[in-house]
């Protein structure tokens, strides 16, 4: 058994929601081990979308501009009946809240190895693949004597692929992002929690050179019998998704034949075109789409993030988002309690602000599966029909579009006051203005840095300055920042002065109009206070 060694954060299963987390913790100055069973990328596509909130998320570890070369905008996702008419349609905007379009496709083996890429030039942070991780558990190593309590050391048991002897390396924390099967989530003990919803689906990636009919945005095919999903990823490369039982074959002769009858609404395939040649199956694989919760996110200071925490139905795009937002959410939070010596009990706050939100966007997306393609009785054709009626309704189709990652719910980190007039701020994201800085234009975040920030439309009192200081936040007044007025609009629909932002730019607190001062600083203070100040106070490059 070889000699274990000591590191902050270990993070088990190094796809994008591990590997982002690494250069998320980097940032704020924390080392960790990525541990990865594959030695290389998984080659094959998976998620193909994500929205503008992601993207700032990209953008956060410093790849938004290589992942803009090879994303594609969508226009949107729409919704068809079986003779393919439009039922409704739900636009996306190609400048959204977060700065960035609000639908992008892409393939994710290459956002993978743009990530890859960032975390090789990252000196905090350490990949090791074909590693299998056999145990994670929270005991005390010898030579430490640390209490064997919540925030005692934890033990990850790995074995080298190939090699049969057992290495250990002792973590601060251990973030949990492998997977669906994930080892992490038993050794918490945690169970899934069943949101009833389960069926087995199709997944056919293509590429090809042929004309094929498409909006530039997604559709599903809302249909009793053969419900299906198309979007166009790439240049030449496209997805359909269709419900799909094992014993139904696409391969051979017939199977060919089955799946020109299947694309055909969209693309031309004569029968005497042979399989591959200008229509390409890249791949072809049959998942059972699942809607699930993990009834416990964290023990101690090991934690669930991905799809080791929650598992989403595709339909309207959001698994690998969800994910990712998991990760934006932990990290600063850990980074601030490994670094600068804030409480434990800050922790607290990732299940308690992300498991209900992931539990909402995951119920969207059943809601969307029954109602449109779940289901052959009776009720599927009337819950359609109540559907596409309530679509027509003004206004419906953008609160939907709107609710699929609402406002964070009143917390301990979230101060909302009771609204009397205008919007609740609190628990919303910033939105993110092209601004200018020192002559050049620069998106918001690149000035905020990535610690706590106070954006005000008046000049500081010094309630706020005193908060500012005591965060070590920039104070930036939003009328030097040349965003034709748009945050100062912000500000003023939500009767607020001043807002005091999180490191992932949400919302905390706020100074209402006329009163010079946070709502609720009393609240909040104890769990963001340090022991110590350190560089990662201050905004980050």
């Amino acid at each position: 058994m070889k000699t274990a060694f000591r590191i902050p954060v270990v993070i088990v299963g190094a796809g994008p929601v591990g590997v982002t987390a690494a250069l998320l913790l980097a940032r704020h100055g924390v080392r960790s081990l990525l541990l990865e069973r594959h030695r290389d990328i998984y080659p094959l596509p998976r998620a193909v979308v994500v929205d503008d909130e992601v993207r700032r998320i990209l953008q956060s570890v410093d790849v938004h501009e290589e992942f803009a070369a090879i994303a594609r905008p969508a226009r949107g996702l729409r919704l068809l009946d079986a003779r393919h008419r439009v039922i409704t349609e739900f636009p996306r905007s190609p400048h959204g809240h977060h700065g960035f379009p609000q639908t992008s496709m892409f393939d994710q083996p290459e956002l993978e190895r743009l990530l890859r890429e960032a975390l090789a030039r990252r000196p905090e942070c350490e990949l090791r693949g074909g590693v299998e991780v056999v145990s994670v558990t929270r005991s005390v190593p010898r030579d430490t004597g640390a209490p064997d309590g919540p925030t005692g050391p934890v033990r990850v048991t790995f074995r080298r692929d190939g090699g049969g002897e057992e290495e250990h390396v002792w973590a601060d924390a251990v973030l949990g992002c492998d997977g669906a099967g994930s080892v992490t989530r038993d050794a918490i003990g945690a169970v899934w929690e069943d949101l009833h919803f389960e069926e087995s689906w199709r997944v056919i990636d293509v590429r090809t050179s042929r004309r094929v009919r498409t909006w530039e945005g997604a559709e599903q095919i809302c249909c009793p019998t053969r419900p299906a999903t198309f979007m166009r990823v790439g240049e030449d490369r496209y997805r359909w998704e269709f419900r799909l039982a094992h014993d139904e074959p696409l391969d051979g002769p017939d199977g060919w034949a089955r799946l020109r009858e299947l694309v055909a609404p969209w693309v031309d395939l004569p029968p005497d075109v042979p399989p591959g040649g200008d229509f390409e199956v890249i791949r072809q694989a049959q998942y059972t789409f699942r809607a699930r919760v993990a009834d416990r996110w964290r023990r101690g200071r090991v934690f669930l993030l991905g799809d080791a925490a929650h598992l989403t139905p595709p339909f309207i795009g959001q698994g690998l988002c969800t994910g990712l937002r998991d990760a934006r959410n932990l990290t600063w939070k850990l980074a601030r309690v490994l670094r600068q010596g804030a409480h434990d009990r800050l922790l607290d706050t990732y299940e308690l602000e992300r498991k209900p939100h992931a539990r909402h966007v995951i119920r969207v997306a059943v809601a969307v599966g029954w109602a449109m393609t779940g289901g052959q009785d009776r009720g599927a054709a009337l819950r359609r029909a109540v559907v596409g009626a309530a679509c027509r309704i003004p206004g419906v189709t953008a609160a939907v579009s709107r609710d699929l990652s609402p406002a964070l719910t009143a917390g301990p980190l979230v101060r909302c006051r009771p609204r009397l007039t205008g919007r609740v701020l609190a628990g919303t994201f910033c939105p993110q203005p092209w601004v200018q800085r020192d002559g050049r234009r620069v998106r918001l975040d690149d000035v905020l840095g990535n610690s706590f920030a106070v954006l005000t439309a008046v000049p500081p009192t010094p309630p706020m300055t005193a908060v500012a200081t005591a965060l070590g936040a920039p104070m930036v007044q939003v009328d030097d920042l040349g965003d034709d007025g748009r945050l100062a609009a912000w500000l003023a629909s939500g009767r607020a002065e001043a807002v005091l932002l999180r490191p992932d730019r949400v919302v905390m607190d706020t100074v209402p109009v006329g009163t010079g001062d946070f709502t609720d600083t009393a609240a909040w203070a104890p769990l963001v206070h340090t022991a110590r100040r350190t560089a990662d106070a201050r905004p980050g490059p």
